[in-house]
């Protein structure tokens, strides 16, 4: 039963990690500085050399390690494999026999995310180990902590290990297994340190001392073993690992275990404290604390994945049921529903009425207010409207519009040369302003959605893009239009107009100049004409504008006014 739930846990963690990783499993996370011992301490476990060794940092990625007990059947089944032993990688499907191999494998993982120049990273590797001499147990075998960066390593190097180890470490479902070698004192041992910050009161730490064979003669770690220096609820572990010479001599790991053995017995300090220190004493440990832990955490776990599939079942059922989506009346009605409410939420985002109005820029119907009242009409107030019109081009004008006779009064057809173009100045503005609508037209378009239309991706990508073609249709004809509306000003010059016919009257107020009764209307626009220049051009000289106004009205009152009068 205890076993099973080690084995509950581990499918969990396999299926969480593809979805996130959203439930925190109950793990032993190995923590230790550089060759302090971490990848020999978990080969010992497993009984097989198969994690990856060199000089400096070697784990350069998390390696979730799933050990899995598999016993030997009593009688042999013909269709039983030739092996006992094999492991698995949670990203390949392949069955691993040889562990060089998987050395091989681990290598090239870690090269093909962290890159060769040794760099870390998060993803971890998930590799499960199927043996008969190994117990069930779940370890995170983390990067070695370390101060300088070497090499081609990224200066923040130690930064960026001790924010991973954090990420780990501080999970409450986490067991820390600490690695601190026994001849460096254990006041400088960084495992420890980081252990503390996130378990001040050192209940799920265990701490695992390495190196005792190496201490300087005289001295042990007794006291440190026993929990005096240093107390932990888990305890401290002591183990001897085998030497860099062992393992170039190809010493088996049996041998190693009986050596160890043999240290432990033969020491006189740490004689007494033997069957309670050493590899297998650690795996039957490591084994039994995680059981409890899982036992422990186990309440919440469940309420936790309570929690996610109600979670997953509401957004479920907000999909619909599958069997009304399958009539095709209903998935017309369905469709014409969502079409509905998309073109409620286009009117209401120009209108100002959606729930979900942006505190934060204007946009919809109050940002084509803001396009139409300050935009457009900033651009209109900024034309120049004497633009390119000089005092030479007005005057060339007048006279090449009276031919070979000499002028008396100002020709009309002058009057429409050089307003005309300066009525065209309008156009550009115009343009701009219809741009600058549909592009804000496109932008409610694409943030028309809601909850019910996002379960549908294709269907609300399918209406974006034809209303977005809709729009995009409709901008040629509304340029036109504009374009026209210019044309149409351009055409006929309403020289009635009010506006225009109060011009002349504050110009006169500006000049000083004595209002006179008004003139016939076919008269207007020559009496007007040259005070309408001083107002759209250069100021010409008063003297001429005067002088060409009295003569016109001189002209007038000597009797020309009866040619004006049909």
């Amino acid at each position: 039963m205890d076993q099973d739930l080690i084995k509950l846990v581990n499918r969990l963690q396999d299926t969480f990690s593809n979805l996130g990783g959203e439930l925190d499993m109950p793990q032993l996370v190995v923590v230790g500085s550089q060759s302090a011992g971490k990848s020999s301490v978990l080969e010992t476990i497993v009984g097989r050399d198969f994690l990856p060794r060199g000089q400096g940092i070697v784990t350069r990625r998390p390696l979730v390690l799933q050990l899995i007990h598999t016993p030997i059947p009593a009688e042999p089944s013909p269709n039983a494999p030739p092996y006992t032993e094999w492991a698995q990688f949670l990203h390949i499907d392949k069955r691993f026999t040889d562990f060089n191999e998987i050395r091989k494998e681990i290598e090239q993982e870690t090269f093909r995310v962290a890159g060769q120049n040794k760099g870390v990273s998060k993803l971890p590797i998930s590799l499960r180990i199927y043996s008969p001499d190994v117990l069930d147990l779940t370890l995170v075998d983390l990067p070695g902590l370390t101060k300088i960066p070497v090499g081609d390593q990224p200066s923040d190097i130690e930064r960026q290990i001790r924010n991973l180890i954090l990420d780990y470490i501080s999970k409450p479902n986490s067991v820390i297994l600490s690695v601190s070698p026994a001849n460096v004192d254990l006041a400088n041992s960084e495992s420890l340190k980081l252990a503390r910050q996130v378990d001040p009161q050192g209940r799920r730490t265990i701490g695992v001392l390495t190196k005792l064979d190496l201490m300087d003669a005289g001295t042990n770690a007794l006291d440190i073993l026993t929990g005096r220096i240093y107390p932990l609820k888990l305890g401290f572990i002591g183990v001897v690992n085998r030497s860099q010479q062992d393992i170039n001599s190809e010493k088996s790991m049996s041998d190693a275990l009986e050596s160890e053995n043999e240290f432990f017995r033969g020491h006189p300090a740490y004689r007494n404290i033997s069957h309670k220190n050493g590899t297998k004493y650690l795996a039957k440990t490591l084994n039994q604390v995680l059981m409890n832990h899982i036992r422990e955490k186990l309440p919440d776990m469940k309420a936790r994945l309570n929690t996610l599939m109600g979670q997953a079942q509401q957004e479920l059922n907000s999909f619909g049921d599958s069997a009304i989506f399958g009539d095709k009346n209903q998935q017309g009605s369905l469709i014409l529903r969502l079409m509905t409410q998309f073109a409620r939420d286009f009117v209401a985002s120009i209108e100002g009425t959606r729930i979900d109005i942006s505190t934060k820029e204007l946009s919809g119907g109050a940002r084509i207010y803001y396009i139409f009242n300050d935009v457009f009409g900033q651009a209109l107030a900024s034309i120049d409207a004497t633009h390119n019109l000089e005092s030479q081009d007005i005057r060339t004008a007048i006279r090449n519009s009276t031919g070979p006779r000499p002028s008396l009064f100002v020709p009309e057809i002058a009057f429409d040369l050089l307003v005309k173009p300066q009525i065209g100045l309008l156009e550009a503005p115009s343009l701009r302003c219809v741009e600058l609508v549909y592009e804000e037209l496109v932008k409610i378009c694409h943030n028309c959605t809601n909850a019910e239309l996002e379960r549908f991706p294709r269907l609300h990508a399918q209406l974006i893009e034809v209303v977005s073609e809709l729009l995009r249709e409709r901008l040629g004809p509304t340029s036109e239009y504009a374009q026209s509306l210019i044309e149409i000003q351009a055409a006929y010059i309403n020289t009635n107009h009010p506006a225009f016919i109060s011009g002349s009257a504050l110009t006169a107020q500006q000049n000083n100049i004595p209002q006179r009764p008004p003139a016939p209307p076919r008269v207007r626009f020559f009496l007007f004409f040259p005070y309408h220049l001083q107002l759209t051009s250069p100021p010409l000289p008063k003297a001429n504008i005067h002088r060409t106004y009295d003569n016109q009205w001189a002209f007038i009152r000597r009797g020309g006014r009866d040619l004006f009068r049909r």
